[in-house]
């Protein structure tokens, strides 16, 4: 028997853990620098020895704000730490420093784009502060699993939305959405291949208009946005299958893997009694006056919706536009620093959208190792616009050079290279009237009407000019010459 899946409604709720781009870890002054040898930046707090005392970390607390505000958060004043107790080899301590009853911040809402263009409002339950775990390694010995501690106690913020996904598709938004969100906030790298930011997805299914939802699966291990859609699509047909064939589903933890596309049991699930959450004695509470958060506010930097909406509305932009400028927070920083320079807002848009990123991605390098600074692009605009170089030659011949060469000014470059266009219409005429006369039957082919033609004589005038002619003087002298034929 067929199944007809479209009986059934996904319901899914996302915990996104993000690593914070601190110096020192969350309860100490441990190094948190990524890439350090194994071991190598742990202390006694960190590693839980008795007689060692946590201390809160300052800008921790004002990433998490800065995220609870971008989120449309409540923002808790007075905070509160606790122990989750459980074993893993790669916990050092035993144990956990959480946030259980007291998130630092609650509510809110994440706003994402789904691709038929309609928008919806994710909700969230809370985002809390705590502590990263170490890393097991399982591929370094053939017999042994290796611990590195260096992860140990990097600070860490949970987002824990509410059960508002209902696609692999809708996760796949959310997860680009926040992505983009703690990079232009410059809390974490969003690196989810590095484990800097990791996605744990619940996922149940209930018959369509079910009042109750059904049981909830969580599952582990997805390294990417794309494969946490994967996971989440494969579990949704896995569980649907084993509805219709009269199997039970039970809470339990899965792990994805990725090679297969399938997921597969871990443990059963633990519940929060499991945890045996106490208050964490030894750190004391953490009170957060309006005056911080007021002070997080106005170092806020503009956000991806913000400018997104600046460039369609005021900029008039297209949305493919915006959207291609807003992906990443350095690309958008670049383009707002030409438009300090050019107010040619479209073709400054262009030029980062076409030729500087093709550039990147030709050379697989980032924007901050781009050795063309704004305002050398700002100078190529401002060439063109004064019809002194041709927009062909800026991109095909200037361009490139300036790379090359970017201690020079465009105009320099552009002088070195003969790039400079005619403007002088008596030098520009006498091209014209050689291109024309080169083709005497097409004059009477175009005074008949056939006035696409006016491309070819423009072709001749370019290679007469070796592509130095103005195009809107040359494409004006061209038509006014051939009108006054008889």
């Amino acid at each position: 028997m067929e199944i007809d899946y479209s009986r059934y409604e996904p319901v899914i709720g996302l915990e996104v853990h993000a690593q914070m781009l601190t110096k020192s870890k969350a309860f100490c002054s441990d190094s948190t620098e990524y890439g350090s040898s194994p071991n190598t930046q742990v202390s006694p707090i960190s590693l839980g020895h008795p007689g060692t005392l946590p201390f809160h970390n300052k800008e921790a607390v004002k990433y998490a704000v800065r995220l609870g505000i971008a989120c449309n958060c409540d923002i808790a004043e007075h905070n509160y730490y606790a122990r989750k107790n459980y074993f893993y080899a790669d916990l050092p301590k035993g144990y956990q420093i959480t946030q259980d009853k007291t998130p630092i911040c609650e509510n809110g809402f994440v706003e994402i784009k789904l691709k038929d263009g309609t928008e919806k409002k994710v909700g969230l339950i809370r985002i809390h502060m705590e502590e990263d775990t170490g890393k097991s390694m399982h591929d370094q010995d053939v017999y042994d699993t290796l611990i590195d501690y260096n992860r140990a106690g990097t600070p860490l913020v949970e987002m824990v939305t509410l059960p508002d996904i209902r696609t692999g598709e809708e996760a796949y938004q959310y997860l680009t959405e926040v992505r983009k969100l703690v990079r232009y906030l410059d809390i974490c790298d969003g690196n989810m291949e590095e484990g800097s930011m990791r996605c744990d997805a619940n996922v149940s299914v209930r018959l369509k208009g079910a009042p109750e939802f059904g049981v909830k699966v969580e599952v582990k291990n997805m390294n990417s946005i794309s494969n946490v859609k994967r996971a989440i699509d494969f579990e949704i047909k896995r569980q649907i299958d084993a509805i219709e064939n009269g199997e039970k589903i039970y809470q339990e933890t899965r792990t994805f893997d990725a090679l297969k596309g399938t997921t597969f049991v871990m443990r059963t699930k633990e519940g929060a009694s499991d945890y045996r959450y106490f208050p964490e004695p030894d750190l004391p509470p953490l009170h957060i006056t309006q005056q911080f958060i007021d002070g997080v506010k106005a170092q806020m930097p503009a956000l991806p919706k913000e400018l997104f909406e600046k460039y369609t509305k005021t900029f008039l932009l297209s949305e493919y536009d915006a959207n291609v400028l807003t992906e990443n927070k350095d690309i958008a920083e670049y383009f707002e620093t030409i438009l300090k320079h050019t107010g040619n807002i479209k073709s400054a848009a262009n030029w980062v959208m076409v030729q500087v990123k093709g550039y990147l991605n030709e050379q697989a390098i980032h924007i901050s190792d781009f050795v063309l600074q704004p305002a050398k692009i700002a100078e190529i605009i401002s060439l063109i616009d004064s019809n002194k170089i041709s927009n062909s030659a800026a991109t095909q011949n200037l361009f490139p050079a300036m790379i090359n060469e970017h201690h020079k000014s465009a105009l320099e470059i552009a002088e070195s290279l003969n790039l400079m266009q005619e403007n002088n219409s008596d030098e520009l005429q006498k091209h014209v009237d050689a291109a024309i006369a080169k083709f005497p039957e097409k004059v009477s082919e175009y005074k008949a009407g056939k006035v696409s033609l006016i491309g070819l004589f423009m072709g001749e005038v370019m290679k007469l000019s070796k592509g130095k002619a103005d195009p809107k003087l040359a494409n004006i002298l061209v038509k006014e010459t051939l009108d006054k034929m008889n």
